[in-house]
């Protein structure tokens, strides 16, 4: 199939980038401090139906501000400039807050280090955290270095998977189930065209957007 071979050489090209931004992950995890675990929370909350760039930008204006662990929702949505739902997503970013308040301080490591596997932990945070889909739940636990068994179904993924002929046509929605089927097709195109999973993720987002970003 033309489209494969053409991501394999699409892949040559850019594997050594890959990695390092997956390094660049997985550092997150061992060397960060919990309120860069939370900022990065904070971006995957913003992303639905949002540019990835914004939602940075906005993420980093908040963090200028010292807004990110004590604004309030009015001053947090004044920083969310060019997000979509900032009414929202604002609401969203205060209340995942207090849930990881502990002692006046956030605390995130230690309660996603207690689950036994990334599927347990993805669960538990789309069921606690307002806001949070299987996607933005795998793009939240990629990004600090513990998802790289899990993909990231956005609309670059799905619309390649399409194209790709992994996938027959892209969901109204993606529900658990409808999620857990799509990712476990893409692991077997992975497997089978010798390409990670967290790698094929960032090749296919690069595809489409001439980018490897967050």
């Amino acid at each position: 199939m033309d489209s494969v071979k053409q991501l394999k050489n699409l892949y040559r090209l850019k594997r050594g980038e890959i990695k390092l931004r997956l390094g660049d992950f997985r550092k997150l995890w061992s060397q960060g401090g919990e309120e860069e675990i939370f900022t990065e929370l904070i971006f995957c909350i913003l992303t639905p139906q949002a540019k990835a760039k914004f939602c940075w930008d906005s993420v980093t204006k908040l963090g200028k501000k010292n807004l990110l662990l004590k604004g309030s929702a009015g001053q947090i949505r004044e920083c969310l400039t060019n997000v979509r739902f900032r009414n929202k997503k604002s609401a969203y970013i205060t209340e995942a807050r207090r849930l990881f308040i502990n002692n006046g301080r956030i605390s995130i490591k230690p309660l996603l280090s207690k689950f036994n596997n990334v599927q347990e932990c993805r669960e538990w945070l789309v069921r606690n955290i307002k806001g949070l889909g299987y996607k933005e739940a795998s793009h939240f636990l990629r990004n600090i270095g513990l998802g790289e068994k899990i993909a990231i179904l956005d609309r670059h993924i799905v619309r390649n998977l399409k194209k790709l002929g992994i996938i027959d046509e892209i969901p109204k929605s993606l529900g658990r189930r409808k999620y857990r089927q799509i990712e476990e097709d893409m692991k077997e195109f992975a497997d089978e065209i010798d390409i990670p999973l967290s790698h094929l993720d960032l090749l296919l987002w690069y595809k489409e957007t001439g980018e490897i970003f967050k």
